[in-house]
């Protein structure tokens, strides 16, 4: 039986590479009593990545775990479908498999050939893995409108990263009504715009780098100054939320009215390791708990 992702999430690094890993679970555990609906961390490789995922399902009882992505440059399809089953399996269902073709700079250029033919075959291969991974046990991480088109056509849906309510819009179109659309939604919990905009640069800074985002953020409209020096301030703005409580909330319901099913927020500070403290004053207005 495929997921069904709505509310909110987190997605969140520290839940990957926090070095104290009892740490990172204890978070994971309070998370879900928070009422946030999924946890999605960088996938890494796949040894990493799995390991993570079994970590969290283990300090976890109902909450969705998903990889945000595994990289198929860097993962086996075979190994990657047998280690999805024995979490799917030992985990009620609670694991989501999501997959994406990262970036040249990370993959190396000379290897970067071709990365939606690469995806494809990719997914050739889960489909004819034992046991295999079928379409609604995974989703793909989705900018483009080839990519999102993918998403629509052989998974569960979309993950768009580094995004606006504008793209969740255009993905939502893209994939049709009945599949995943889940965007991360970067936040800074500050009302300062100095400090809340300082924070959001040094976050955007080097995805600015990746050509990927950079034309995912062409195609909405940006270009120029606005791509350079960390954003301009209506880059930040609009890829960024930040403020209080209720204007985070009010961006993600610019998602939900847009079309997204399930909105991940990563809270961004200046500080490192795992924001539980802006996690838990975020609950309040977006999961009702807290």
């Amino acid at each position: 039986m495929a997921l069904t992702l709505t509310g909110v999430g987190v997605w969140s690094p520290g839940l990957r590479w926090q070095q104290d890993r009892a740490e990172a679970t204890d978070a994971a555990a309070e998370l879900e009593q928070l009422g946030y609906a999924a946890l999605w961390f960088p996938g890494g490789d796949a040894a990493g990545g799995f390991n993570t995922a079994s970590e969290l399902l283990r300090a976890t009882r109902s909450v969705t775990i998903a990889t945000g992505i595994l990289s198929v440059w860097v993962v086996d399809p075979e190994a990657t479908a047998a280690e999805r089953a024995q979490l799917y399996d030992a985990y009620d269902g609670r694991f989501l498999l999501g997959l994406g073709v990262s970036h040249a700079a990370r993959v190396g250029e000379d290897r970067y050939k071709r990365p939606l033919e690469k995806m494809r075959a990719f997914l050739d291969s889960l489909d004819a893995a034992a046991p295999p991974v079928l379409p609604e046990d995974r989703a793909l991480a989705a900018l483009g409108p080839k990519m999102l088109q993918l998403a629509r056509d052989r998974s569960l849906g979309a993950h768009p990263y580094l995004v606006t309510p504008d793209h969740t819009r255009v993905a939502r179109e893209a994939v049709g009504p009945e599949k995943l659309v889940a965007p991360e939604q970067g936040v800074v919990l500050e009302t300062d715009p100095s400090r809340a905009r300082a924070v959001a640069r040094a976050h955007l800074e080097h995805y600015l780098e990746l050509p990927n985002y950079t034309n995912s953020l062409r195609r909405l409209g940006f270009g120029g100054e606005d791509l350079e020096g960390g954003g301009s301030d209506r880059l930040v703005d609009q890829v960024i939320a930040w403020g209080d409580e209720a204007a985070i909330r009010a961006r993600v319901e610019e998602h939900r009215d847009a079309g997204a099913d399930q909105v991940l927020i990563q809270v961004l500070t200046d500080r490192g390791g795992l924001p539980r403290d802006e996690w838990r004053r975020l609950a309040a207005a977006l999961t009702g708990a807290g």
